[in-house]
């Protein structure tokens, strides 16, 4: 796990196709300032990919990259000389500085805008699997690349979401170098997808059909209606009309016409409980 708090910015000093697999071996230098305390086995998020370190010495390291990584990410275009952002997994001693990122990249977002603001910059961006964009919501938070970025704007309708990197940020990051039409990687808001599944879980009552708890509340509404109705027509009030319509009223909402088949009496139509309308 992560904060998104870049540490370093690294650079890609080989890339090393492996045929068997399809994935790649990358090697990334000038990162003396993360490996002061690694080992074999560590995670460091490389773009915010989370990736296992293989090899290393006093300033480089070699992390293995999947084929599905490979695919899901915007590793695959990296290049020789690439930069990319950097950062070891947390310790108990972390500060959390961003928010939790797990380092599984949900998809890549495309630049569509960058626009001065001040000495900030605002970048606008569209992701490759538009799904992500429940997940993303205003003052919230999204990973881009590996850093924990707030959000300033969202367009569900057009698909789109912005982030503002101020000038300390923009020397950080590698975000702040991309070009319009160039890719990031994003992981929304972990948090999101537990609430969502949550949520889904305790409405749902698992075959498909409508949602247990909805039952059980449109159930107890009909008990207290009927209730209500059977009191209003046992007791007589200044505001027994007024009462009766709008308990009615309700009733008609929740319990539906099937029970209110109403017919005609002398004085009017009733009810099945016999309360004139």
């Amino acid at each position: 796990m992560f904060t998104g708090i870049v540490e370093i910015i690294g650079v890609v000093s080989e890339l090393n196709p492996q045929s068997e697999d399809g994935g790649t071996n990358l090697t990334i230098s000038n990162a003396s300032g993360i490996l002061d305390d690694c080992h074999l086995g560590d995670s460091i998020s490389v773009n915010g990919t989370c990736l296992t370190v293989t090899a290393f010495d006093k300033s480089t390291f070699q992390v293995g990259v999947a084929p599905e990584t490979l695919r899901r990410t915007n590793l695959g275009s990296l290049k020789q000389g690439s930069h990319v952002n950097l950062e070891r997994a947390v310790s108990a001693s972390t500060r959390m500085g961003g928010h939790f990122v797990q380092g599984h990249v949900d998809t890549v977002g495309i630049i569509l805008k960058i626009e001065p603001d001040g000495n900030a910059l605002t970048f606008r961006f569209q992701p490759r699997e538009k799904s992500v964009l429940r997940y993303v919501v205003e003052k919230g938070y999204v990973t881009l690349d590996g850093a924990s970025l707030t959000v300033t704007k969202v367009d569900d309708g057009e698909g789109w979401w912005e982030v503002m990197l101020i000038a300390y940020t923009q020397d950080k990051v590698v975000t702040a170098s991309k070009k319009q039409g160039e890719e990031v990687n994003v992981e929304v808001d972990q948090i999101g997808k537990y609430v969502e599944k949550a949520v889904e879980g305790y409405f749902s009552n698992g075959s498909g059909g409508e949602p247990a708890i909805l039952q059980k509340m449109v159930e107890r509404i009909r008990i207290g209606t009927q209730a209500l109705l059977t009191v209003l027509r046992l007791f007589s009030t200044p505001f027994e009309g007024f009462y009766r319509k709008y308990a009615i009223a309700v009733a008609q909402w929740t319990a539906g016409p099937h029970y209110f088949d109403a017919w005609c009496y002398d004085d009017g139509p009733r009810d099945d409980l016999g309360v004139g309308l």
